[in-house]
């Protein structure tokens, strides 16, 4: 069997069952491709001896007829995840050396499922970025190229790393986290499939906090099967986590292929005016309405009129949140001290953390403190809560009249790094299409909708209520089902 790598989850998974395939094979093909990827930068730490040696194990399942539900698959897990033993920095300096005792529930429960790690996945510092240019060790390059050039690009972020390494073929699929749209925006900047499910169906217990309100564990993968089978396994009640929330996970994999035929799909068109959309993505856009009208689904204008102000309300909230989540990476509890003689406990705060953090943590650590403080507090802080719920409410009463919303999932395709490091409000930018759902705690997912001019992939974003990821997903899979793309970057 060729390509053992470019198989997906579900056929792999097949092959091991009929003993056509083991997982030492599968995961020594993810491997060798690893290490023919290495430029790409997407480990900041690898597991490949570890990994063999439970491939070996999967295998002897196999053969005993114990195999569990994704038993040999190669997967990568973002480095924000504790993993018990292995080092877990965030892709900071000021953990770059923090060996946790324990295992965050998410990445367990695919352990428990029968995944086999290959290895930590490099993502942007704390999870604070839109390109995967802020960590400490170093930029993650996009496998994608543009038609007709060899310059580098972004492949979005903070997860960055989970997203280039599944498309380059180097692992099945791969945990990210979703605090403001960072999985579903590097999945539209690599061409794959991102998902963030609803706030609380997945643990947060062990996943390096940014914005607690906010963040959620996600999955990458290549195709839509394959996240709902990742899903499947991620989700679930946690006690440890007190956002968790006790809801059956439903059998997903086996019940996205049923169409959209007499589906209501929410269609907000004011979003269409937003400055910075490039023409491609409007295009990108109409032509999927397009398909799923002619799927059978039907197309109704939305309205969210509260959408325009989900950026300045997210670039309040989660700083906030992220000040006081940080606050324990101070040198004495957690983290990289640095000490002079003579020094007070005050000056060892500020050097551990003006060495520790780069500067787009500080940014959002300083913005967080701003609007937190005396005589600011109400006027930004509370305000943005107060419209977060306006926010919030905008898609409660859209769903009373469709299932799923479709919109892009970022204004461009992927950009050249370097190209708008320089100004963080244009990085900012990226997130205006994810940011809404986020801050409404609702499941949104990117899957392939299309290709620029230049020949690189764009990401349509679908966004259902709470707790009904199978309607997002099964809007997903009829996207993917009559498109149909190529999605091999060039030389992959």
């Amino acid at each position: 069997m060729s390509d053992l790598s470019k198989l997906t989850i579900s056929d792999a998974l097949e092959a091991m069952t009929r003993k056509e395939l083991t997982a030492t094979e599968l995961v020594k093909a993810n491997i060798d491709n690893s290490i023919k990827n290495e430029k790409l930068n997407c480990y900041v730490t690898q597991t490949f001896e570890n990994a063999l040696e439970q491939a070996k194990e999967s295998d002897t399942r196999y053969a005993k007829g114990e195999n569990r539900k994704l038993e040999g698959i190669p997967v990568g897990v973002k480095d924000l995840y504790c993993t018990k033993g292995i080092r877990t920095t965030s892709c900071s300096k000021i953990l770059h050396n923090f060996v946790p005792t324990y295992e965050s529930t998410v990445s367990q429960n695919i352990k428990n499922s029968g995944t086999i790690s290959l290895g930590k996945m490099n993502m942007d510092e704390l999870a604070m970025g839109s390109g995967n240019l802020t960590s400490y060790f170093g930029n993650v390059i996009n496998p994608w190229k543009e038609d007709g050039s060899d310059e580098e690009l972004v492949p979005g972020g903070s997860s960055g790393g989970s997203a280039s390494a599944v498309c380059a073929f180097m692992n099945m699929a791969a945990l990210g986290s979703d605090t403001g749209g960072s999985v579903r925006q590097p999945a539209a900047f690599t061409g794959i499939v991102g998902v963030k499910p609803t706030y609380g169906r997945c643990s947060r217990y062990g996943m390096i906090a940014f914005a607690s309100s906010l963040d959620q564990a996600g999955v990458f993968t290549r195709c839509v099967k394959d996240s709902a089978l990742m899903l499947e396994s991620m989700m679930g009640f946690d006690e440890k986590d007190s956002t968790s929330v006790d809801i059956q996970v439903d059998d997903l994999a086996n019940n996205i292929d049923t169409g959209v035929k007499g589906m209501k799909i929410g269609v907000p068109r004011d979003l269409m005016e937003y400055d910075g959309i490039s023409s491609e993505i409007i295009n990108m856009w109409e032509n999927n309405i397009e398909l799923l009208k002619n799927s059978g689904a039907e197309i109704l204008d939305i309205k969210l009129p509260n959408a325009k102000y989900a950026l300045p309300v997210y670039y309040i909230i989660a700083p906030a949140e992220a000040t006081a989540n940080l606050a324990r990476l101070d040198g004495v509890r957690y983290g990289l001290r640095v000490e002079q003689e003579n020094m007070s406990l005050d000056d060892l705060y500020e050097l551990s953390r003006t060495e520790g953090f780069g500067a787009e943590v500080k940014r959002r650590i300083l913005i967080g403190n701003y609007v937190l403080s005396s005589g600011f507090r109400d006027a930004y802080y509370v305000r943005a809560q107060q419209v977060r719920r306006l926010i919030s409410n905008d898609f409660k009463a859209a769903f009373q009249n469709v299932q799923a919303i479709i919109m892009p999932s970022a204004p461009t395709a992927a950009f050249r790094i370097n190209e708008k490091i320089t100004d963080p409000t244009t990085m900012y930018l990226n997130d205006i299409f994810t940011i809404p759902a986020s801050l409404a705690g609702l499941p949104a997912m990117s899957v392939p909708g299309g290709f620029s001019e230049k020949k690189l992939p764009l990401g349509m974003q679908i966004v259902s209520k709470a707790f009904d990821e199978l309607n997002m997903l099964k809007v997903a899979r009829e996207i993917e089902k009559t498109l149909n793309l190529n999605l091999n970057p060039r030389g992959f």
